[in-house]
C-alpha cells in the first residue's frame, strides 16, 4: 500500500513540533493551498494552516495524509493491484483502526515518535480519537470536532441508504467498474444528495432557499426548486473528483467505528486517553449531535469541558467556522506558553 500526504513547515531537529491533521469522508490531504495538479479543489481548511495562522507553519510541521482506502493518491479501490487490474470490489474491508495503523506507519517513516497535536473532525475525528486510544504515548494533544465514540444507529442508517444508492446503480458491477469506461455516477450523486441534507441544518436550508424555484424553472411542470439545484450542484462536484468505491469503503469504515470494541466498552477505551484534549461540537449539528461530543468530553479524564461551535450550518460548521476552530487550536498549542485564546466567537449572520 501507499499513503499520499502533504506537509507544511519544517520538522524541528528534536521532532517535537509535528501536527497531524485528519480529513473527513470526502476530504483529502490538501488542507491548505490553491487547486492544482493532483488537487481538484482548494484547501479545505485554508484559513487554518500557514504562516501566522492557528497552525503557524513557521512554528509547526503539519502533516495531512489521504486516508487509506481513499482516492486522492493513497491505495484504494481505484488503485491498480500488484500484478493485476484495479482493486475494485476486491478491496478489503477497513476499520478506523486499520487506517490509523497505516498512519502510524507514515509517522514512523517520517521519524515522528509523538505528535504535538492531532486534529480531526467527523471521520477525521474518529481517527484522531483512535490515535489517542491506540497510541496514547504518541499523542500529546488532541482536538476532536463533531465526532463520536461509536457510530449511532441513525448514522449507520443514513450511510446505509447512501451505500444502497451506490450499489443499486447498474454501472456498479460489484465494484469492478474502473476499466469499463463508466462508473456508478448516478448512484454516487444520489448518495451525495442524501448526505448533504444531513450535513446542513433545516433552518439554514429554509432561510437560503425556502420554496423558491430555480431561475425560470417551474416546479409545477417538471422544474426544480432552488434547494434541488443546490443538491444537484454538490452531487456533480463530488462525482467529478471522488471514486464511488472509496465512498463505499470509507462509509463502511465509519459505520464500523466503535472505540470500545474489544476494549471493554467505550468508557474503558476513553480512559486510555492521556493527551490534553478539547472536544467541540456544532450546536446545530443534526448528524453528529452535541450529545455525542458530551459523552467524549465526560469520558476523557484529560478533556476540558465540552465546547460548542456556534453556527447555523449544521455538521459542516466544523469546516466553515474556521475562526472558531482556530481559537480552539490556539488553546491547545499555546496552553503551555501563553494565555488561552479567546472563546469561539458568535456566528455571523447567514449570507
Amino acid at each position: 500500500m501507499r499513503l499520499a500526504f502533504e506537509t507544511w513547515g519544517r520538522l524541528a531537529p528534536d521532532r517535537s513540533n509535528a501536527v497531524l491533521v485528519l480529513h473527513a469522508l470526502t476530504g483529502d490531504s490538501h488542507v491548505a493551498g490553491p487547486a492544482g495538479p493532483g488537487h481538484p479543489t482548494p484547501g479545505w481548511w485554508d484559513g487554518l494552516v500557514g504562516p501566522g495562522l492557528a497552525l503557524d507553519t513557521d512554528r509547526w510541521f503539519v502533516v495531512a495524509p489521504n486516508v487509506l482506502g481513499g482516492c486522492q493518491g493513497s491505495t484504494g479501490p481505484s488503485s491498480p493491484r500488484p500484478g493485476g487490474p484495479y482493486w475494485g470490489g476486491d478491496f478489503p474491508f477497513l476499520t478506523q483502526r486499520d487506517q490509523v495503523a497505516a498512519e502510524a506507519g507514515l509517522a514512523d517513516a517520517l521519524g515522528i515518535d509523538r505528535w504535538a497535536l492531532i486534529v480531526g473532525g467527523s471521520m477525521g475525528g474518529m481517527r484522531a480519537l483512535e490515535w489517542a486510544v491506540s497510541y496514547p504515548e504518541r499523542t500529546d494533544a488532541l482536538l476532536l470536532l463533531a465526532t463520536t465514540a461509536a457510530a449511532s444507529a441513525e448514522q449507520i442508517a443514513w450511510a446505509g441508504v447512501q451505500l444502497h444508492a451506490v450499489r443499486s446503480d447498474p454501472h456498479w458491477h460489484g465494484g469492478h467498474y474502473h476499466d469499463t469506461g463508466r462508473g456508478p455516477h448516478a448512484g454516487l450523486g444520489l448518495a451525495r444528495r442524501i448526505a448533504h441534507v444531513t450535513y446542513r441544518s433545516e433552518p439554514e436550508l429554509q432561510l437560503r432557499f425556502g420554496r423558491e424555484p430555480q431561475g425560470t424553472e417551474d416546479p409545477w411542470h417538471g422544474g426544480r426548486y432552488q434547494v434541488e439545484s443546490y443538491l444537484d450542484h454538490h452531487a456533480a462536484k463530488l462525482v467529478r473528483r471522488f471514486d464511488a468505491g472509496s465512498y463505499v469503503v470509507l462509509s463502511e469504515a465509519m459505520n464500523n467505528h466503535d472505540i470500545g470494541r474489544g476494549r471493554g466498552g467505550v468508557r474503558a477505551a476513553l480512559r486510555r486517553v492521556t493527551a490534553r484534549t478539547l472536544v467541540a461540537g456544532v450546536g446545530s449539528d443534526r448528524l453528529y449531535p452535541p450529545s455525542q461530543q458530551a459523552e467524549l468530553a465526560a469520558g476523557i479524564a484529560s478533556a476540558d469541558h465540552l465546547r460548542l461551535i456556534d453556527s447555523p450550518y449544521g455538521h459542516d460548521g466544523f469546516l466553515i467556522e474556521v475562526e472558531q476552530v482556530a481559537a480552539l487550536v490556539g488553546e491547545l498549542v499555546h496552553r503551555d506558553s501563553s494565555p488561552p485564546a479567546p472563546e469561539p466567537r458568535r456566528h455571523r449572520p447567514l449570507p
